[in-house]
């Protein structure tokens, strides 16, 4: 019985810290506004205004060393601590050639 019971408090004392932690969701530097960038721990609405503002200008960030080249006040450090909070920075887009054709569809059988 005594077993039971502090099963059954270390259970309810780890759903209590579950459920008080902040969700974790990653944040895609390539596709947020500036609500959701200024989200992430590390960014505030300047800077995140500021990352839009270069994002709209010059285009998607390659990645995090392209983010810190174009953005000032964003450093090696302080990219690295944005990535651990949650930044992420998905796959820029693709630029299809003029003369790029469709890939030819598969036969059907």
């Amino acid at each position: 019985m005594r077993t039971a019971r502090r099963v059954g408090a270390a259970i309810g004392l780890s759903m209590s810290i579950l459920a008080m932690s902040p969700a974790y969701a990653d944040v895609d530097v390539n596709s947020a506004d500036e609500v959701a960038l200024a989200t992430v721990k590390g960014i505030g609405p300047a800077t995140a205004k500021r990352i839009a503002d270069e994002r709209g200008k010059n285009g998607a960030f390659k990645d995090a060393n392209d983010l810190v080249d174009r953005v000032p006040g964003i450093g090696p450090k302080s990219v690295a601590n944005l990535q651990a909070a949650g930044l992420s920075f998905g796959k820029a887009p693709d630029v299809a050639r003029k003369d790029a054709r469709p890939a030819p569809k598969a036969a059907a059988r």
